[in-house]
C-alpha cells in the first residue's frame, strides 16, 4: 500500500476564494492577539493567506490512475493545479510562511472522502483502500508562530471534530492538537462495579448504589437523567432481580430525555403569579402544558382540512382534493454552538428527514437564526464559547450546503442578533413537503421486517439527544464531542428518491427517521405497540470498533427505518440497488411488546416497552412569574423634545442598520430559492432585487392536476424583545406577526395552521418556567382567537451556558411558523412600491406601545423612559386582528391591492423605507392623517415618535391604485374594518418624505441613503 498526498490549489490568487474568506475572518479577530496586523508599515511579500485542498489516498494505484483521478475528479484545470507526493517523498510544499494542515479526528465522518471513493469506482479505479481529506492554509510569514497558533484555533479548525498541525518554513518540528478523549458510561470510580467479561456489553451494577453514585453514572455518561429517574430505573431492575446493561441504560436515557419525551411540557406545574412586591395574586396547578394549552387549542378550533396533528414527524394538512402538504420546524441549537457548520447542516438534514418520514417529497426549506452581536470580541467570551461571527459563518454555510445540494429551495426565514444569544445561538430549521392524500401508512404489523435505508452508522451523533437535553459548559461540550453529527446531503437525496418510489408502490407499513437517538428512538417508537427484535451486528458501520450501545444510539445522519412486509422486500431492494442506497434488514417487529436487542446472537438488551415508554416518573415543577411594576416616570425635558425632532432621520437610518432589521441579502443569496421552479414569491423582491419579502409563496407541481394553481404561503413570527417584559404578549404577537406576514402577500388567515418552537433556559428554575407558562398561555389564546390550529411543534429547553458558577440562559424565544393554503397563487403580491401616483393606506390602529421596541434599541434608554413614562408592549386585539387580516387577504386575492407590507420592527417608518428602497420609488407620507389611539397624555415629540416607530400589532402599509380606491375602501367598510387611513402616495422621485400636515415636512431621505444604511448593517 502506498500513501499518496495530493495538494490541489488555485492557479492564481483571485481564484482562491477560501483564502479571501479566511483573510477577512482574521482581520475581524482582536488586534491584541495579532500585533503583526497592527503594524501598518509592514508590506507583506505574499498575500495574507493561501489555501489548498489535501487528499491522502492509500492504495495500490499506478501513476496513470493517479493522473486519471486528478484529471477527472479532483482538479479543475481552468483554475487549479495539483502536486502529488508519496510516503517515500517529502511534502512538496515549499511555500514561505506558517503551514497549517487541518484533518478530521479518527472516526469523524468525512463525506468528501466517501465521495472520492465512490466516484473513483464509477470511473473504473478500484484500488483505493482509504481516503481522508483536509485543508492546508499557509499564513503570511509576518505572523509570529504564536500568532499562527492563535489564528489556527480561532479560525481554521474546530477541536470538536478536527485537529491541526503547524509547521514553519524549514522547521522540522510539528506541533499538533491532542484529540479529545471520549468518556464512557461508568457506574462509579470503582471499575470493579462494571462487568467487563464480555467486551460487547457491560453490566452496570446500580442496585446497591447510593444517590450520589446514581447521579455520577448519569453525569459521567452524559445521560441527563435526574435523581428521581435514576431511582426509578434502579427500582425497576431491583424488581426484575437483575442489573441493566449499558445498552438498556443508554436506551432509557434517550427515551426519557427532555429532547425526546418533552417531560417539562408533560409535567405538573405549580404556577404562581406575584406582583412587583412579591405578593401572590394568582395560583393554579397545570396538569400538562402541552395538553392543557397546545392540544386543547387545536381541539377547540379543529378544522376539517387537518390530516395529522401531533402524532407524526410533521403536521399534515389538505392542499387539494388529492394532495396534502406536511410541515415541520426543528431546532439544532447545542450542536450548532460547538460545531456550527455540522450542527446547522444536520439540523437541515434532520428536518428534511422529518418530512420524508411522513412519506412526503420535500419542496421548500425555512430557517430562523439567532446569534450574538457579530462584533463581540472573542476575548470577552469564556473558554469553550465560539465567537458569534464564527458561529454565524458556520451556520449559514451549513444551511446552504445541505439545502442546495439536495435541490430544495430555502424560501423564508429571519436572522436576529442579541446579546442573549451569545452563549446560546439558536438554529430553527423548517421543511415543507407534498404527498398524495392518504399515502402515508402508520400501521406496524407483527412480522414486518425492520429495514434500515441510507447512511452507515458511526460514532458521530452519539449522545445527541441527551446532550441537547442539558445545559452547556466547557466540560460538557468537550465531553460531548461525538454528539456532533456530520451530514451527507447527496446520500439523503438518494434515500428520499427511494422512499417516494416505495411510497407510491405501497411497499411499507410504516416509516420514521433515525433522528435523536438513532435506531433507539426510531425502532423503539415504531415498535411501542408491538415489540421488536434487532440484531445490531446487521447494521452497516462506517468503521469497526463501535460498541453495541453506540450502534444503537448513534444519530449518524441520512438513515430511515421502514416496517416492510416480507413479500415486498425484494421489490424495495431492487429500488435501492437502482438508486445506489444501502439497505439492511436489522430484525423483525414482534407481538411480544418487548424490545430485544442482540449482538452476534448474544442478548444485550431485553426491555419491557411499557416501562421504556411510560415508566418515567412524572415531574412536578414550581413556576413563578412576577408582574412588572407600572412605571410612572418623569415628563421629558424641553431639550429632549427638541433633540427628538431633529434626530428622526438619523434614527430611521440607525434602525435600517440595526442587524436584526438590515438587509440579509448576503446570506439569502447563498441559498438557492429558485430550484424546483415553484417559488412564486421569493425572499428578496422589488426592482432593486433586495426588498425583504414578507412571506414565501410556493406553487408545487401536482402531477395528477398540472393545471392546478393551488399553493402554500409560508411565514414566521418572532419577537424576543417583548419577552423581556411579558412572554404572554410576546407569544400572541409572534402569532400575529406570522399571520400578518402571510396576509401581506395574499394568504388566507382562515385557512392557516401554525407551529410552535420554544427555546428556553433551565425549566427547573421557577422563574424560567414561569415565563414559559406565560408564553404557552399566550399561544393557546392566540390559536383559539385566530382559529389557527397547531399541527406540530418542538421545545428546546436548557439553553444555558454555565461558566465559573454563573448560569447564562438564552433570552426566551418563541418562533411561530405559519402555513396557509390558497387555491390560486396568481393574485399574490409583494411589498415593493409599484407605480407613482398610487395611494398609500395605513391599515390598523397605532398605540403608545413602545416597550420592547427596536426604537429603544437604537436610542438612549433613558430618553425612551422619559418620552413614554407609561407604555407597554403591543397588545393584540385578537378578534379585531382576525377580521382585519381576513378582509385584507381577501382584498389582495381579489386584485384590489398593488403592494402590501406588514409593520413590525421599526414600525411605519421602517416599513415605508423598505417598500421605497425595494421599488426604487419615493413616497410622501403624512402622519397627521391618523392619531395615536391612547396618546392623549403624550407630548408632541412622543406622539411623533410613536406614529413613526411604534410596533403596534396588526398593521399594514398598503398601495392601491386611484382607480381601485372606491372599491378598496368599500370592501374594508363592508367587512367592518374600522381602522384604515389614507396617509400618502407613491412619487416618481428618489426621496421618502414624512410630513406632519400637508405642508410641514418632518424629514426626508433619499433612496440611496436608505439603501446605504439598509446594506450597511447586513451580516
Amino acid at each position: 500500500m502506498t500513501l499518496h498526498q495530493i495538494e490541489v490549489r488555485a492557479t492564481a490568487e483571485r481564484y482562491d476564494v477560501h483564502a479571501h474568506q479566511i483573510a477577512h475572518e482574521i482581520q475581524q479577530l482582536p488586534s491584541k492577539h495579532l500585533p503583526s496586523l497592527a503594524d501598518q508599515t509592514a508590506t507583506p511579500s505574499l498575500p495574507l493567506v493561501n489555501t489548498s485542498q489535501l487528499y491522502r489516498i492509500t492504495g495500490d494505484l499506478s501513476n496513470e490512475q493517479i493522473q486519471q483521478l486528478l484529471a477527472e475528479l479532483l482538479v479543475n484545470p481552468v483554475i487549479q493545479q495539483a502536486t502529488v507526493t508519496t510516503d517515500a517523498q517529502n511534502d512538496a510544499n515549499t511555500a514561505t510562511g506558517h503551514t497549517v494542515d487541518v484533518f478530521f479526528h479518527a472516526g469523524v465522518t468525512d463525506t468528501l472522502a466517501e465521495s472520492v471513493i465512490s466516484s473513483a469506482q464509477m470511473i473504473g479505479i478500484s484500488g483505493l483502500d482509504h481516503v481522508e481529506t483536509g485543508h492546508r492554509t499557509i499564513l503570511n510569514p509576518r505572523f509570529s508562530e504564536s500568532e499562527a497558533h492563535y489564528i489556527a484555533k480561532a479560525v481554521l479548525f474546530n477541536p470538536v471534530i478536527q485537529h491541526y498541525t503547524l509547521s514553519t518554513t524549514q522547521e522540522q518540528q510539528v506541533r499538533s492538537q491532542e484529540l479529545p478523549k471520549l468518556t464512557p458510561v461508568e457506574a462509579s470510580s470503582d471499575t470493579d462495579s462494571i462487568d467487563n467479561a464480555n467486551p460487547a456489553v457491560r453490566t452496570i451494577f446500580i442496585s446497591t448504589m447510593t444517590d450520589e453514585q446514581l447521579l455520577e453514572v448519569s453525569r459521567a455518561g452524559l445521560l441527563s437523567l435526574n435523581l428521581a429517574e435514576m431511582r426509578t430505573i434502579q427500582q425497576h431492575y431491583r424488581e426484575a432481580q437483575r442489573e441493566p446493561t449499558d445498552v438498556e441504560l443508554e436506551t432509557l436515557a434517550q427515551t426519557w430525555s427532555e429532547h425526546c419525551s418533552h417531560k417539562t411540557f408533560k409535567a405538573t406545574v405549580e404556577y404562581r403569579e406575584v406582583d412587583h412586591n412579591g405578593n401572590t395574586v394568582k395560583e393554579e396547578t397545570i396538569s400538562s402544558l402541552f395538553k392543557q394549552y397546545i392540544v386543547s387549542a387545536t381541539d377547540q378550533v379543529k378544522q376539517d382540512w387537518l390530516v395529522s396533528v401531533f402524532s407524526d414527524n410533521a403536521g399534515i394538512v389538505r392542499l387539494t382534493e388529492t394532495q396534502d402538504v406536511a410541515f415541520k420546524v426543528e431546532t439544532h441549537n447545542h450542536p450548532s454552538a460547538i460545531e456550527p457548520f455540522g450542527g446547522a447542516n444536520t439540523g437541515v438534514g434532520g428536518v428534511i428527514r422529518d418530512v420524508v418520514g411522513v412519506s412526503a417529497q420535500p419542496i421548500a426549506n425555512t430557517d430562523i437564526l439567532c446569534f450574538g452581536p457579530l462584533d463581540t470580541p472573542a476575548d470577552d467570551l469564556p473558554a469553550g464559547v465560539l465567537a458569534p461571527r464564527r458561529i454565524a459563518s458556520g451556520v449559514v454555510s451549513g444551511i446552504r450546503d445541505y439545502g442546495n445540494k439536495m435541490g430544495i429551495p430555502t424560501v423564508n426565514g429571519a436572522i436576529l442578533y442579541h446579546p442573549g444569544y451569545t452563549y446560546n445561538p439558536l438554529v430553527f430549521c423548517g421543511c415543507l413537503g407534498i404527498l398524495p392524500h392518504g399515502s402515508h401508512p402508520r400501521n406496524v404489523e407483527p412480522g414486518d421486517l425492520i429495514v434500515s435505508l441510507g447512511g452507515r452508522t458511526g460514532r458521530d451523533g452519539v449522545h445527541g439527544a441527551t446532550f441537547s437535553s442539558g445545559e452547556m459548559s466547557l466540560e460538557i461540550n468537550t465531553q460531548a464531542g461525538t454528539a456532533v453529527q456530520i451530514g451527507a446531503p447527496i446520500t439523503e437525496k438518494k434515500v428520499t428518491d427511494v422512499i417516494i418510489q416505495a411510497r407510491d408502490r405501497h411497499l411499507y407499513h410504516a416509516i420514521t427517521d433515525c433522528g435523536a437517538g438513532g435506531f433507539s428512538s426510531a425502532i423503539g417508537e415504531m415498535g411501542e405497540e408491538t415489540g421488536a427484535r434487532v440484531e445490531l451486528s446487521k447494521a452497516p458501520l462506517k468503521y469497526q470498533g463501535l460498541a453495541p450501545w453506540e450502534i444503537w444510539l448513534s444519530e449518524a445522519q441520512e438513515r430511515m427505518i421502514l416496517a416492510v412486509p416480507p413479500a415486498h422486500l425484494n421489490e424495495l431492494l431492487e429500488i435501492c440497488e437502482i438508486e445506489e442506497v444501502e439497505a439492511s434488514i436489522l430484525g423483525t417487529f414482534t407481538g411480544d411488546h418487548r424490545l430485544t436487542l442482540t449482538y452476534d446472537g448474544q442478548v444485550v438488551a431485553d426491555m419491557d416497552m411499557e416501562f421504556l415508554h411510560h415508566g418515567i416518573p412524572a415531574k412536578t415543577l414550581p413556576a413563578i412569574w412576577q408582574r412588572p411594576a407600572t412605571s410612572k416616570g418623569n415628563k421629558a425635558p424641553t431639550s429632549l423634545e427638541t433633540d427628538i425632532q431633529s434626530s428622526l432621520a438619523p434614527t430611521l437610518l440607525a434602525l435600517l442598520r440595526h442587524p436584526s432589521i438590515a438587509s440579509k441579502e448576503e446570506v439569502v443569496r447563498r441559498y438557492d430559492h429558485e430550484v424546483q421552479g415553484g417559488t412564486v414569491r421569493k425572499p428578496l423582491v422589488g426592482r432593486s432585487g433586495n426588498g425583504p419579502g414578507d412571506a414565501a409563496v410556493i406553487q408545487p407541481l401536482i402531477e395528477d392536476d398540472p393545471t392546478s394553481k393551488a399553493g402554500v404561503v409560508l411565514s414566521n413570527g418572532v419577537n424576543p424583545l417583548y419577552g423581556k417584559i411579558d412572554t404572554y404578549h410576546m407569544a400572541i404577537n409572534a402569532v400575529d406577526e406570522a399571520l400578518r406576514n402571510l396576509t401581506a402577500v395574499g394568504g388566507d388567515v382562515a385557512r392557516t395552521a401554525i407551529l410552535d418552537n420554544f427555546c428556553w433556559g433551565n425549566p427547573t428554575d421557577p422563574e424560567q418556567l414561569g415565563m414559559l407558562v406565560r408564553a404557552v398561555k399566550g399561544c393557546h389564546d392566540a390559536a383559539v382567537g385566530f382559529g389557527t390550529p397547531f399541527i406540530s411543534g418542538k421545545d428546546s429547553l436548557n439553553n444555558e451556558y454555565r461558566t465559573e458558577g454563573r448560569r447564562l440562559p438564552v433570552i426566551p424565544t418563541l418562533v411561530i411558523s405559519a402555513l396557509s393554503v390558497i387555491p390560486d397563487v396568481t393574485p399574490t403580491i409583494d411589498m415593493a412600491l409599484k407605480t407613482p401616483g398610487n395611494l398609500l393606506y395605513l391599515i390598523g390602529g397605532t398605540r403608545n406601545e413602545m416597550a420592547g421596541s427596536h426604537y429603544g434599541e437604537v436610542v438612549a434608554t433613558d430618553s425612551v423612559a422619559q418620552l413614554f413614562p407609561q407604555t407597554s408592549v403591543p397588545q393584540v386585539r385578537i378578534a379585531h386582528a382576525f377580521q382585519t387580516m381576513k378582509t385584507l387577504g381577501e382584498a389582495i386575492r381579489q386584485g384590489l391591492v398593488r403592494s402590501c407590507h406588514d409593520l413590525s420592527e421599526g414600525g411605519l417608518a421602517v416599513a415605508a423605507a423598505e417598500m421605497s428602497l425595494a421599488g426604487l420609488y419615493g413616497a410622501t407620507i403624512n402622519i397627521n392623517r391618523f392619531s395615536i389611539q391612547d396618546g392623549a397624555a403624550l407630548s408632541t415629540a412622543a406622539t411623533t415618535v410613536a406614529k413613526l416607530f411604534s410596533e403596534s400589532a396588526t398593521r399594514f402599509l398598503v398601495e392601491v391604485t386611484p382607480e381601485q380606491l372606491g372599491a378598496f375602501e368599500k370592501y374594508l367598510n363592508a367587512n367592518k374594518v374600522e381602522e384604515f387611513y389614507r396617509i400618502g402616495s407613491v412619487t416618481n422621485t428618489s426621496r421618502l418624505v414624512f410630513q406632519n400636515g400637508d405642508e410641514e415636512e418632518l424629514f426626508s431621505l433619499g433612496i440611496d441613503e436608505l439603501q446605504t444604511s439598509w446594506k450597511g448593517g447586513q451580516a
